[in-house]
């Protein structure tokens, strides 16, 4: 598994926890662990993934659904961490990390022969990040928990082939459901979550030839559904070939290898 190709895959997305795993040049990686440290490890088994060939962890923000596991991991198999400076402040529940990676938004970083990019998005953390990962001509786009889409977000998810998005709520069912008013507020204001429809809105204004992949995340388990997310934004995919997934909370998703 561990090889030059660019690999992606979902071990966990939504409010539960988030956890994706990507690897590419003898690296791989976590994108957040906002599980506990031995799911996290049972759901990469469960993927044919060796915990131990594990070589680093990226967090995107300091909400517990996505760093939940970080610390544990990082020191039963001595990761290092990469974070944000702001961010680790504001994230105790990592406890003590012999190895933190301080990165920027803005300011790309390697890892190996993979170029990793972080940008600011929009959303009630301190300093959140999208990412975009890229090695040769393939790219990785990255973008959950953010409740708008800025010229910045859609700038550096260009051009990418597999496109890891929120899609959170259908905004009837978030509306119509049983949240209270303040938390319905969060969710669809400007530092909350994507609808479907944003989603799909998104795709169609930066989808090009080079998409092959999407992969949509952070799906409500109250104010949405799988079909719904799907039907929304294939709206937007005019019956083109990209293929079309939904990470889920309960498992991991598709092996998707580019």
């Amino acid at each position: 598994m561990i090889n030059n190709s660019f690999c992606i895959c979902p071990l966990a997305s939504g409010s539960k926890g988030n956890s994706l795993f990507v690897s590419c040049c003898n690296h791989c990686i976590l994108i957040d662990a906002g599980l506990s440290g031995i799911e996290i490890e049972r759901r990469l088994s469960a993927v044919n993934i060796d915990p131990e060939s594990l070589t680093g962890i990226i967090i995107t923000h300091e909400h517990s659904d996505h760093v939940k596991g970080a610390g544990i991991l990082s020191r039963r198999f001595k990761l290092p961490v990469y974070i944000t400076k702001k961010t680790y402040k504001v994230a105790p529940r990592l406890g003590k990390i012999e190895d933190l990676r301080f990165f920027e938004c803005g300011t790309p970083f390697e890892m190996d022969q993979i170029l990793i990019t972080p940008f600011s998005v929009s959303h009630d953390a301190k300093d959140p990040v999208g990412l975009t990962l890229e090695y040769k001509n393939h790219k990785i786009g990255i973008a959950t928990d953010l409740g708008i889409v800025t010229s910045l977000v859609k700038e550096h998810l260009k051009n990418s082939n597999v496109l890891y998005l929120e899609s959170n709520h259908d905004p009837e069912m978030l509306i119509n459901g049983s949240y209270p008013w303040h938390l319905k507020q969060r969710i669809k204001g400007r530092t909350g979550h994507l609808s479907n429809m944003d989603a799909g809105t998104l795709v169609s204004e930066i989808k090009t030839d080079a998409l092959e992949h999407i992969i949509l995340a952070h799906l409500s388990e109250e104010n949405n559904c799988p079909q719904k997310a799907i039907q929304e934004v294939s709206k937007s995919l005019n019956a083109s070939d990209i293929a079309l997934h939904v990470a889920g909370p309960d498992q991991p998703g598709k092996f998707i290898k580019l």
